[in-house]
């Protein structure tokens, strides 16, 4: 881990978008995904196009660039959204987050596809010991697990979508600041959700009053899940393998699972210890190079 501040992005968006589970789940109580996911990028993309003009540091996009921005945006925030929230609308927290981390197992053959990316051996291993600890955060102590099909197939869109959408986010950064890139994709996404938002869901929204808890959940979702999480994952793809970035998206089922608990009342049982603790070292083994433990410490000759 030659960058440490990149390894801490990544994880550090990870965590937040393990909470916004939990988040979510609370403002389903008063409002349909569609309605949340409408206002919450509509809000982001008001703070990070805000956020940029007032420090001078918003770049106008290429036009060459207008297709690959448009794309990667109805990939993510668009088709993503609508399977990561209304598949979280059918399951658990902790079930979708688990889901939505499956997206390491699926990044290699992208990043092959398109950036001649390899993992190695002890790479590979890592991916596979992670995965196996998100396997043990959604099994019950008698291994079973109870889930909507349809909410499985629609968080598993988000998944597909998610894999396409970096793919598309790591070449736009070799080109603009995260800051711009997302502040632009929330931007479009937003325009993408506002017809349906008003065809289905604005005279229901009209006559809602929301609480307290249900506005500021909200614009934690604008700030944190889709403003700060973005910015921070599309800096973590633009400095490490696309892969090796992905791998940090098992990190979400640990914190839902952890939020889930304490807010949501989620039953924790003891091997969704045992798998939060394997998750971390098969992260820790997809970042290490297999030749650090091969390589011989050979000490400086002693010169007389």
């Amino acid at each position: 881990m030659k960058n440490p501040i990149v390894h801490i992005a990544a994880a550090t968006a990870m965590m937040f978008w393990g909470i916004t589970y939990v988040w979510s789940k609370i403002v389903f109580e008063t409002y349909t995904p569609l309605t949340t996911v409408t206002i919450r990028l509509f809000l982001s993309s008001i703070i990070l196009i805000g956020f940029l003009l007032i420090i001078n540091q918003y770049e106008k996009i290429d036009k060459k660039h207008y297709k690959l921005l448009i794309v990667s945006s109805i990939f993510n925030p668009f088709l993503y959204f609508i399977g990561e929230y209304y598949g979280l609308s059918l399951v658990s927290a902790t079930v979708s987050a688990v889901i939505i981390s499956t997206i390491p197992i699926f990044t290699p053959f992208a990043a092959k596809r398109f950036f001649k990316e390899k993992l190695s051996i002890l790479n590979s291993a890592g991916l596979i010991i992670s995965f196996s600890g998100v396997l043990m955060l959604i099994l019950k102590d008698d291994y079973s697990l109870n889930a909507s099909g349809l909410g499985i197939g629609l968080l598993f869109l988000a998944v597909f979508s998610a894999v396409i959408y970096s793919v598309m986010v790591k070449k736009l950064t070799n080109h603009y600041s995260p800051l711009t890139i997302i502040a632009n994709q929330n931007f479009i996404g937003a325009i993408m959700f506002i017809p349906l938002f008003f065809y289905y869901d604005f005279e229901a929204f009209v006559n809602i009053t929301p609480n307290m808890i249900t506005i500021l959940s909200l614009i934690m979702l604008a700030i944190f899940g889709s403003s700060v999480c973005y910015v921070l994952y599309a800096y973590a793809i633009k400095h490490l393998e696309l892969t090796k970035a992905n791998i940090y998206t098992n990190l979400i089922p640990i914190f839902a699972a952890i939020t889930s608990y304490f807010f949501l009342g989620e039953e924790f049982y003891a091997i969704k210890i045992i798998g939060m603790i394997t998750v971390i070292v098969g992260i820790v083994l997809s970042q290490l190079k297999f030749k650090t433990f091969l390589k011989p410490k050979i000490k400086p000759p002693v010169i007389n």
